[in-house]
């Protein structure tokens, strides 16, 4: 079982940026996948982010270039440092662990609650 607690998250404006966090509980976090999804209002949740245990990165088209993940095994934490927010940002952002299709919602199964990320343009 790994429970995971986002945080992070918060208003900000076009242009700037912000370092969410992922803390999860367990011993097996190292071997998991983790990814991070978004979902805005009235839309699907989609793809942000995804860094693998062999530390692997994978990221959305929208989002390549101005977001970075990284992971801290020892700490067991996974962090997004977004740059260059824009208004289409805007949306709940969720952290996962799990491993396959980790570019899906499929290849996760541990799902944490959400942060509000909201840019004013």
């Amino acid at each position: 079982q790994v429970q995971l607690v986002e945080s992070g998250g918060g208003l900000v404006q076009a242009g700037g940026s912000l370092r969410l966090s992922c803390a999860a509980s367990g011993r097996t976090f190292s071997s998991y996948a983790m990814g991070w999804f978004r979902q805005a209002p009235g839309k699907e949740r989609e793809f942000v982010a995804a860094i693998s245990w062999s530390t692997n990165t994978y990221y959305a088209d929208s989002v390549k270039g101005r977001f970075t993940i990284s992971r801290d095994n020892a700490k067991n934490t996974v962090a997004p440092q977004m740059n260059s927010l824009k208004s289409e940002d805007t949306a709940v952002y969720y952290c996962a662990a799990g491993g396959g299709l980790i570019t899906t919602t499929l290849g996760y199964v541990y799902w944490g609650q959400g942060t509000q990320v909201t840019v004013s343009s």
